[in-house]
């Protein structure tokens, strides 16, 4: 079980984090250009794989149980680092692209690109914890 759980629980990783991450990226120079189809395309992007995404936390405790591993120090910073990631797309990211597509106010893109690489920095380095797993004793 621990296997098919872990699949699952990278698949949805892939499927789900990575469209946010790219698109999220995307937004600020779509912002500079004033393409607003584009704008429309990768905030829609952002917020339904946002939702689909929140399938990987509840997947990668579950995974994290099945191996006996909820306690080390690599998963709970990935988790405190999941949490970040989570409340920069949800209370920086999002709000940024809604004001920039529904306002007449104009949005810092160079703000919202920094934020955004901020968003993936955090998912990069969850991405390396989950592959190295320092002080683990589950084995590389």
């Amino acid at each position: 079980m621990t296997k098919v759980l872990l699949s699952l629980h990278v698949l949805a990783a892939i499927v789900a984090i990575g469209p946010v991450t790219v698109a999220a990226s995307m937004f600020p120079a779509a912002v500079r250009r004033s393409d607003l189809d584009q704008m429309r395309t990768l905030n829609r992007i952002c917020r339904v794989y946002a939702l689909v995404g929140l399938t990987v936390p509840v997947l990668g405790l579950a995974t994290g149980a099945s191996l006996g591993v909820l306690t080390d120090a690599w998963l709970l910073v990935s988790i405190v680092l999941t949490v970040l990631a989570a409340v920069v797309l949800a209370y920086s990211i999002l709000p940024a692209q809604a004001a920039a597509l529904w306002s007449r106010d104009p949005v810092d893109a160079t703000r919202l690109g920094m934020t955004s690489g901020i968003f993936n920095l955090l998912w990069a380095t969850v991405v390396v914890l989950m592959i190295v797993r320092p002080g683990s004793t589950t084995g590389a």
